[in-house]
């Protein structure tokens, strides 16, 4: 069963999607088989490789206060999957890099799955407070789970996997995507956001037995 998920790095929402959907998957008999594909979205387009000030950026966004509405309710819900959300050192930065070497990882199949490298990506932004606009960090992170360092250095260097990169943001607009994670399955049902664990098991249940 084919799966498409729509994330971006710098979503508290994505992390917790992941962890649950993950634990969803681990639940499922074991006759059904999950294939995931990584997809780029884009919360801030904006958002420069300079890292600049995350709570000024989510009040203007979505007005004062709002910032420490989402730390208090995701830091809880985190707990529950095991992440540490540490809000305090996560900070406004582009995801365009970080997206074309996820792009790259699913390209290179067979060495290490591209969500090895998604969830380091997570786990550096959320946790260790990264820059994940630096490519110098991404190119250390990709070298970390088992990707080519040197390799993922070249491709940041570049611009390869930017077509990609637009490709899935453009198959996210004619989906009518407006938020994430969004999880569809065999390019026919959608999954809108990080759903409870029990959800996510119901939900791919079915699909598995509708679409296998």
């Amino acid at each position: 069963m084919h799966i498409d998920i729509w994330s971006d790095v710098i979503c508290p929402w994505c992390f917790l999607g992941k962890r649950r959907f993950e634990a969803a998957v681990a639940e499922l008999p074991d006759h059904v088989t999950v294939d995931v594909r990584w997809r780029a979205f884009q919360l801030d387009p904006t958002a420069g490789t300079e890292p600049s000030d995350l709570r000024r950026s989510i009040e203007k966004k979505y007005g004062p206060g709002a910032f420490d509405g989402m730390v208090a309710r995701l830091t809880a819900l985190g707990r529950d999957v095991g992440i540490d959300y540490r809000f305090d050192l996560a900070q406004r930065v582009s995801t365009v890099d970080a997206h074309r070497l996820i792009a790259w990882a699913g390209a290179t199949a067979g060495e290490v799955p591209q969500g090895h490298l998604v969830e380091r990506l997570f786990v550096a932004y959320f946790q260790e407070g990264v820059n994940v606009a630096d490519r110098a960090e991404l190119a250390r992170l990709a070298d970390e789970v088992g990707l080519d360092g040197d390799a993922a250095a070249g491709v940041l260097d570049g611009t390869d996997h930017a077509d990609d990169v637009e490709a899935d943001l453009l198959a996210a607009r004619e989906r009518e995507l407006t938020g994430v994670p969004a999880f569809v399955i065999a390019d026919r049902l959608l999954i809108p956001g990080a759903q409870e664990v029990d959800t996510f098991r119901q939900v791919l249940t079915r699909a598995a037995e509708r679409f296998s």
